[in-house]
């Protein structure tokens, strides 16, 4: 028997907007109209707000328990009335899931346990006729182990030209029993595995994840082909995995691990964020530019520096790249002002456009991280500690946590640049902490013992849990029979049944917000309002006269004149009657 779902929601009402220098861009739900026609503006990303949907927990449409392209299908309504401006889809390629999907035996294709290659296009033209571009993950430093090259690669043996697309050495030791290096992977354990005939393989995350060699013409040939072969098929833009790790300099004797922490990352170092990296995304540039208009990139790059990032933002590469400043930091006044200056002012030397984060797949959602004890300088992972300890109700303040959610939330929209939005985080989502050991899935948990496990080996998957539609059901409505990862029975009370027309919920908050952004969306600047930036508040002004004040403390304070559009919570009445904003609360005014 179906579970039920919402009902699909007439569009909301909604205002174009003309980034700097741009055409007008035509809005995701524009009133009165079943399809959108999307313009041909090239700057169309420069102000978006992207939704991040991870395809195997957004919506199962075929009912075995794993989200797919039709259940992304079936949820465009409930997209377009979200009003975000392009989707980005973590990978869907075939995949034997030993990193959810990061894993990638065929970059031409579709899982087909989340559709076909006639679903993709059908969804591609549905979220275009909504008036949503479309952003797909590409994972460029490494195949699976299933790839076709790499099983090519060890059927042909030492010194063959298979083995040249990846990264082959000779073990050490008499008779090369010893990897070629001590180096550790992401995931825990060697980064170095051995095959059959004695040589190894590098592999920076999973072992079936052997990194490319980004020097051999044909991998880059081969991801040129790949990229025109999904912006063939409607896809915007793309975003690139770990964007930092392509080129790779391997001396004959391999430093030590010792060693490779002591280098700087200054574009010199041997495996991360080389200078050469950019000679492989200026081809990729000139991909984009065949099309009208460009496609779009953004990099994952974890690198030493703002100025590192800035790199990957050139107009000459991927045109912009993530900073996750936000996502790390705790809920202070000074780390928020700090944190936008720094990327405002890094964006304007790039040319680029900023870009905002504060829930993605591999951390704490950010309404668990802002109620539990800040970090405070600490070099940890905020929710690390709690997570470990089996996340303890004691240990929280969930309603403390989504209030602060909220209003950073709200703060984020109202800065200039791109928001990336994670799936779940509209609906106010805690991170989920009671999965049982053997139902985990993140090959990090599997890869580090229960004496050395840290925030990075306990798994990512507390974030990945499939979204609740509905109050009720074996999945909450994600699908009709279970789901790939538990779910808690406290999901049917922020399901989207349970929120939707729900004036006080966090996707009311959502939704009004997304609404309100694009009517009043101007250049892309600020200036700090000076006055009321005082203390634990934060105030700054938008082009057009809107001003977003934030309060980080816990105590009301008078809140400036001007007709209040938007709060992240209910405002206070002072003595004489003016309105308070209370603490951990942002509110957007008309001045």
């Amino acid at each position: 028997m179906s579970t039920p779902t919402p009902s699909s929601p007439a569009p909301a009402e909604t205002t174009a907007v003309t980034a700097p220098g741009s055409t007008a861009a035509t809005g995701p739900a524009a009133a009165g109209s079943d399809a959108v026609e999307l313009t041909a503006d090239p700057t169309w990303w420069r102000q978006a707000v992207v939704y991040q949907i991870y395809p195997r927990s957004f919506a199962d449409g075929s009912g075995d328990g794993i989200g797919d392209l039709r259940g992304i299908i079936s949820r465009i309504p409930y997209l377009r009335r979200l009003g975000v401006d392009a989707v980005w889809l973590s990978p869907f390629y075939p995949s034997a899931l030993a990193d959810g999907g990061y894993d990638v035996d065929d970059y031409r294709d579709v899982d087909p346990r989340i559709g076909t290659l006639e679903e993709f296009d059908e969804m591609s033209r549905a979220l275009h006729e909504a008036g949503i571009r479309l952003i797909v993950d590409i994972v460029p430093n490494h195949s699976s182990n299933r790839h076709a090259w790499f099983r090519e690669a060890l059927a042909a043996g030492p010194g063959s030209p298979e083995r040249e697309r990846y990264i082959f050495r000779d073990g050490l030791g008499e008779h090369g029993e010893l990897p070629p290096a001590d180096w550790t992977s992401a995931f825990g354990g060697p980064a170095w595995t051995q095959v059959e005939d004695g040589q190894w393989y590098l592999h920076t995350f999973a072992r079936e994840q052997p990194d490319f060699n980004w020097d051999h013409p044909e991998v880059r040939e081969d991801f040129l082909t790949t990229l025109r072969f999904w912006s063939d098929r409607g896809v915007d833009g793309f975003r690139v995995d770990v964007a930092q790790c392509l080129a790779k300099h391997l001396a004959e004797d391999l430093p030590s691990s010792a060693e490779l922490a002591e280098m700087p990352q200054d574009g010199t170092h041997p495996l991360v964020d080389r200078d050469e990296v950019h000679e492989i995304y200026a081809e990729w540039r000139r991909v984009f530019e065949e099309y009208t208009p460009p496609r779009t990139a953004v990099a994952e790059a974890w690198v030493s520096s703002p100025e590192r990032r800035a790199k990957y933002a050139s107009p000459r590469g991927l045109g912009q790249a993530f900073n996750f400043d936000l996502l790390t930091a705790d809920f202070e006044a000074d780390a928020f002002r700090r944190i936008v200056t720094d990327n405002l002012r890094q964006s304007a030397t790039t040319g680029s456009s900023s870009t905002w984060v504060l829930s993605n797949h591999d951390v704490v959602r950010h309404a668990t991280r802002y109620g539990l004890p800040p970090l405070q300088g600490r070099e940890v992972k905020q929710g690390a500690e709690w997570i470990i300890a089996g996340g303890p109700e004691e240990g929280i303040d969930r309603e403390l946590g989504l209030r602060r959610a909220r209003a950073a939330t709200l703060f984020e929209l109202a800065l200039p640049g791109s928001a990336y939005l994670y799936q779940g985080e509209e609906l106010g989502l805690h991170e989920v902490a009671e999965i049982p050991d053997e139902q985990r899935q993140d090959p990090a948990f599997w890869r580090t013992t229960a004496e050395d496990r840290s925030f990075d080996g306990l798994g990512r998957d507390g974030t990945r849990v499939p979204l609740p539609w509905t109050r009720e059901g074996s999945s909450f409505g994600f699908g009709t029979d279970g789901a790939h990862l538990p779910q808690p029975a406290w999901f049917a009370d922020v399901s989207v049944e349970a929120e939707d027309g729900d004036p006080a919920s966090t996707l009311t908050l959502y939704r009004e917000a997304l609404r309100l952004r694009r009517t009043l969306q101007g250049a892309e600047e600020l200036t700090w309002d000076e006055e009321h930036s005082t203390g634990d508040v934060l105030a700054l002004v938008r082009p057009g006269g809107w001003t977003s004040i934030t309060n980080f403390g816990d105590a009301p304070v008078p809140l400036p004149a001007g007709e209040v559009l938007l709060s992240s919570a209910p405002l206070e009445e002072g003595p004489d009657g003016a309105p308070l904003l209370p603490g951990a609360t942002t509110a957007w005014l008309r001045r």
